[in-house]
């Protein structure tokens, strides 16, 4: 499955490189909604929240009542899980709390089905706060315990993400040994090779960069 993207800060919807330098801007969100209508679900992550610094709920909640979409950004307690799912949200990506004990709170909130935990590698290890603070884990010594708590992993690739150079193949692919789950990946994908490796995998793939930039074209998506 692709599932394109809308990363939302300051009301607007923006790409990032790396998750700090802003690169571009999209149009507005309900336009890209329109855009991404093809496609069965959308990823939307309101980076203001993720990163602590305000948030975008109204237009999260407007655009999870319009489109089956997963939310993410900020989501580090049972109420704001509980909050976006009432809100339309067919799932939320927990990133920062998947490595509290909230994500047990979070998990009998909402069910663990209608989670993702987000495992986001920078150098090697995993990454919070809107990749702001690095930890001493990795993705593959920690996704097998956190299996009970969701139905699937967002891994993003942070060292390539918004970059337009290709991904780490070699690293979902250590991933998807360690778990049944269901795993999709982000950060880099660039190619039509890129996504068909990926879903070889049986990994499903999230795209930003390449789609907002015309790289990858929409209607050749639709088909893949």
């Amino acid at each position: 499955m692709i599932i394109p993207c809308i990363d939302l800060m300051d009301g607007k919807v923006v790409q990032l490189v790396q998750g700090r330098e802003k690169a571009l801007e999209g149009d507005a969100p309900l336009v890209m909604l329109g855009k991404f209508a093809a496609f069965p679900e959308i990823q939307v992550i309101d980076l203001d929240a993720a990163m602590g610094r305000g948030e975008n709920s109204a237009l999260v909640e407007m655009l999870a009542s319009r489109a089956t979409c997963r939310v993410g950004g900020g989501v580090r307690n049972a109420e704001r899980a509980r909050k976006l799912i009432e809100r339309g949200a067919h799932r939320v990506i927990v990133g920062t709390a998947a490595f509290t004990p909230e994500i047990e709170e979070i998990a009998a909130a909402v069910g663990p089905g209608r989670i993702l935990i987000a495992l986001d590698s920078k150098h090697g290890k995993i990454v919070v706060k809107g990749w702001q603070e690095a930890t001493d884990l990795t993705a593959e010594e920690v996704i097998g315990r956190l299996e009970p708590f969701c139905g699937g992993f967002l891994c993003t690739y942070v060292d390539k993400e918004g970059m337009m150079q290709g991904t780490d193949l070699d690293w979902f692919r250590r991933l998807r040994a360690a778990t049944s789950h269901e795993i999709t990946a982000a950060g880099g994908i660039t190619t039509i090779e890129d996504i068909r490796a990926l879903k070889a995998m049986n990994v499903h793939a999230a795209l930003g960069m390449a789609i907002y930039t015309g790289r990858l074209d929409l209607a050749a998506l639709k088909d893949e």
